[in-house]
């Protein structure tokens, strides 16, 4: 595990490099301000998308108003009634 506490942008990007050349991936873990932050660097979005309505939450994204378009890949319905959402961006 690595903590990140600059250039985020930039250490996402090297990452990417050498993930590629050994065919692994990248997760981001962190929050809504650092998704908007990263929105740029990410290639897919995996969501869970839960049966419970609360009212008010957290958002996925915190960054100034883009639409970036993503494709549903896959849909995989849990028993607990929760539904794995998997998109890639176009």
């Amino acid at each position: 595990m690595e903590i990140i506490t600059a250039d985020v942008v930039e250490r996402v990007r090297r990452l990417k490099a050498e993930e590629a050349k050994d065919g692994g991936d990248v997760y981001l873990a962190g929050g809504g301000r650092l998704a908007g932050a990263l929105l740029p660097e990410i290639d897919s979005l995996v969501i869970k998308l839960y049966p419970t309505v609360l009212g008010a939450g957290i958002p996925l994204f915190r960054a100034e108003f883009s639409p970036t378009l993503f494709t549903l890949r896959e849909s995989r319905p849990l028993e607990s009634g929760t539904v794995l959402l998997t998109y890639d961006r176009r």
